[in-house]
Order: C-alpha cells, then sequence, then structure tokens
C-alpha cells in the first residue's frame, strides 16, 4: 500500500496464476468542452486526496452514460487493513459513500487546502469482497478506485495529466519489459506539489493477462503517490501505482502499478456504473 497512514508497505507481492481475463467495452470517451481550463482547473490527475485521513494520488478522470465524472485512485486508499494487508479480496474497506476531499500542498509542514470533494463509488477491493473472488493474482493486483465529484465541484475538473497531456486512450497491448512510462507524483510526505516523473516497465509480474507491472522511476513511488495513473509512450492510460518493494531484484527500490485496462474492465462490469469511460485529455500527449 502507499496510502499515506500511520503505516507503510515496504513488502512485494506474491505473483500468483490468474484466471480468464475481462476485456473492456467502450473503454474511452472524447473529451466534451465543459471542462475547466487546464489553468482554472482544481481537480485533475495528480491532485491529493485524503480519505479519512489517508493521502493518495489521482490517476485519471472518468464518466458515466449520465454524466456523472469520477476521479481515480487505488482502492487501498479506502482499505481498512494494516500495511500488510494486501489482499484485497479479504481485507475491509471504507463504505461507498465515504466523503472524499480534493487537496492542494498537503504536506508535513501544512494540511493543504481543499479543492473540491466527493464520495467514494466504486472500490475493486470491496467488489471482490462481495463476490467471494479466489483469484489470488486478481486479489493481489486489481486495485482501483473511483470517487464521484460532487455536483457542485465538477465545474473545476479537467481531464489532462499537467505536464504532459493526456491521456489519448487506454493502453493495448500490454507494455513491454523497457517500456518507457509516464506519471504525475504528488505524496505529501514530499512538497505536496504535483511532479512529473519518466520510468520503465522492469517486467510483467501476473501471467496472463498481464494484470499488472514491476517498475523503476527516477524517483520511486512512496506513501502519498500511490493512486497515481501512468501512460505509456503515446500517452495512454496504461497502470495504476500500488506498491512500494525494496530489495526484491536488482534494483533496490521498484514500485508496482496496476495494469488499468483490467482494472477498469473489472469495474464497468462490477461496478454498477452504467457505461463508465476513461475521460481523454483535453490536450495531446507530449513527452
Amino acid at each position: 500500500m502507499l496510502a499515506v497512514r500511520k503505516r507503510l508497505l515496504a513488502a512485494a507481492l506474491a505473483v500468483v496464476p490468474v484466471a480468464a481475463a475481462l476485456v473492456a467495452v467502450s473503454p474511452t470517451a472524447d473529451a466534451r468542452t465543459s471542462w475547466a481550463s487546464e489553468s482554472a482547473a482544481t481537480i485533475k490527475p495528480g491532485v491529493q486526496m485524503y480519505t479519512k485521513g489517508a493521502q493518495c494520488t489521482a490517476n485519471f478522470v472518468f464518466r458515466d452514460k449520465a454524466g456523472n465524472v469520477y476521479v481515480g485512485y487505488a482502492a487501498h486508499c479506502a482499505g481498512l487493513g494494516e500495511s500488510s494487508d494486501t489482499n484485497g479480496c479479504t481485507t475491509k474497506s471504507l463504505p461507498l459513500g465515504t466523503p472524499v476531499q480534493f487537496v492542494t500542498g498537503g504536506n508535513f509542514f501544512s494540511s493543504g487546502k481543499t479543492v473540491g470533494t466527493g464520495k467514494l463509488a466504486y472500490s475493486s477491493w470491496a467488489s471482490m469482497a462481495k463476490l467471494k473472488t479466489k483469484d489470488g493474482a486478481r486479489c493481489a493486483y486489481n486495485d482501483f478506485a473511483l470517487v464521484k465529484v460532487d455536483s457542485g465541484s465538477v465545474k473545476n475538473v479537467n481531464p489532462t495529466v499537467p505536464g504532459f497531456g493526456g491521456p489519448t486512450g487506454l493502453a493495448a497491448p500490454p507494455l513491454a519489459a523497457k517500456a518507457p512510462i509516464y506519471t504525475i507524483g504528488n505524496s505529501s510526505l514530499r512538497t505536496g506539489n504535483a511532479s512529473k516523473k519518466t520510468g520503465k516497465v522492469l517486467n510483467r509480474v501476473a501471467g496472463t493477462p498481464v494484470l499488472a507491472y514491476d517498475i523503476q522511476t527516477g524517483s520511486p513511488g512512496i506513501p502519498g503517490d500511490s493512486g497515481s495513473g501512468f501512460m505509456d509512450g503515446a500517452g495512454r492510460a496504461a497502470g495504476v501505482l500500488s506498491t512500494l518493494s525494496v530489495g526484491i531484484s536488482l534494483t533496490p527500490v521498484t514500485n508496482t502499478m496496476g495494469n488499468i485496462v483490467y482494472e477498469l474492465a473489472w469495474a464497468q462490469k462490477y461496478s454498477g456504473i452504467k457505461g463508465l469511460v476513461l475521460v481523454n485529455g483535453t490536450r495531446g500527449f507530449k513527452k
């Protein structure tokens, strides 16, 4: 887990055989014209998100058939377990409807400024627990949640990833080793200001389908960066930051990111949110 609470995860997840894949339907939506401008938007990829005191980072913007707007982060951001509880099928989560605050500037010295509000609308962990899922890899790597932006805050949303632009859709096929990745981190354990990061995929860690990747960036994800979204070399949404791993390979510090293609497909099937899709950025991707 990489939410900022009173705990820190520094252990790798085991790789377990995977069951059959889900296939995403209608995975993306073109940006509408009513989004806030990039310069004025306060709710966007990379914004800090606080849930009952736990801080994470937003990945991408989503919407449904009814026009409701959602922001994604990691399911463990609303989890109730200890730092060692990484099994989403058995770890309890906060209930749907739990308030979430969108915040800027949260750090060691300041609680930051609340720039919008929302409510937990979907958790892969809660979904898998309800379904009594037994697939070990899915339980370990399906770490994705959605916060529905309150109606009074929607006017402050823009789906574009700061600094890079995009996303331009969903990544496909699965990323290969050494594939470049791009992200925005925003941990309150650092400055509390969103920062651009680049890195690469080290390897696929969850068989077929590829549910997750081991990754490395110049500045590793730490607690608070959890939930951050990763894009591939074409600016397509590729992953969600989940865990910090220490000393498991030739690289001393790595992270695990879940494959958002399958995380979103699971949400489309089991969230009960009709017509759920990723929203593309209002500006093209640029490295």
